[in-house]
């Protein structure tokens, strides 16, 4: 193969695991998950995490890494991700980076600036005054301390408004600052990003209403009462705020009816597949996958 590396990118729903299933069955191929879900343990049928039986006979990589009380950061995802591909790589086999998380992709090709780790106590407090106050008022203490943070953070984005916040709270310093001062690892391996393609929404939608229902009938709903139920768990923590499991909660904490949980979940996750896309046409040098039965074609 030409390239030490692959990348195979998607919207969700397009049917990114099964074809890097399919690839590795067939190559000296071992697959790195990027997903910001399938990290933790216990979130399997809401992510569409692989069964076992699969995991056992193709190796994946950054799947199962974390209990859902941790809070899996972008900065450790690139650690765990270079530790992966040098195993890999070392058994002479090629990595192929998989997954929907576009923004783990960017930073792992473009490296990140040194931010903290998480604070989850400030984080806490944020996110609680947030709820209390709204975010629309929260994004205006940005403006505060951070302008350039407020100007390209949108009032409704209340993660990144968080995260800024944070940043500034445990150093004093604005993330803008930080970003300027840029001290992230190049990526340092040959690669090529293979994209699949969404040429008709009203088909991608109709695949998102017919996997959450799948899930449903695989005991989805179960998974998530089981995590509800564990004490240590809450939900304003990232895995709990993942699509499907974020309505879940809602269900079980009665803020939302049973009955609207699968449209506000299937809503939800073709919000998800909107920003991803989104993403994916600001990709420069990414190759549409047309047909996918042979991975020749595209190295």
């Amino acid at each position: 193969m030409k390239f030490q590396t692959l990348f195979l990118l998607g919207a969700t729903a397009t049917g990114k695991t099964k074809l890097a299933i399919e690839w590795a069955s067939r190559y000296p191929i071992e697959i790195i998950s990027v997903d910001s879900t399938m990290v933790y343990r216990g979130l399997n049928i809401g992510t569409g995490k692989p069964k076992e039986k699969i995991l056992s006979k193709i190796p994946h990589h950054l799947i199962n890494l974390c209990d859902p009380t941790k809070i899996y950061s972008v900065a450790l995802f690139i650690k765990d991700a270079f530790n992966a591909i040098k195993i890999i790589r070392n058994r002479g086999r090629i990595p192929l980076l998989v997954g929907g998380s576009m923004m783990y992709f960017k930073y792992l090709l473009k490296g990140l600036s040194d931010l903290p780790i998480a604070n989850y106590s400030i984080r806490k407090k944020i996110l609680e005054e947030g709820e209390k106050n709204g975010w629309k008022i929260m994004h205006k203490k940005l403006k505060r301390i951070d302008p350039e943070s407020y100007s390209r953070i949108n009032f409704n984005d209340k993660k990144r408004i968080q995260r800024a916040l944070e940043v500034y709270s445990i150093t004093g310093c604005s993330i803008s600052q930080i970003w300027k001062n840029k001290k992230g690892i190049c990526y340092p391996y040959s690669y090529k990003i293979l994209g699949i393609p969404v040429e008709d929404r009203v088909l991608l939608h109709k695949s998102i209403s017919i996997r959450f229902h799948n899930m449903l009938k695989a005991g989805f709903l179960e998974e998530a009462e089981n995590l509800y139920r564990r004490y240590d768990l809450h939900e304003s923590l990232p895995s709990m705020q993942s699509v499907g499991y974020k309505q879940a909660w809602q269900v079980f904490s009665g803020k939302l009816p049973l009955k609207y949980l699968s449209e506000k979940s299937i809503i939800a996750t073709r919000q998800l597949a909107k920003r991803q896309l989104s993403w994916l046409r600001k990709w420069k040098n990414i190759y549409w996958i047309k047909k996918r039965n042979d991975i020749n074609l595209y190295i």
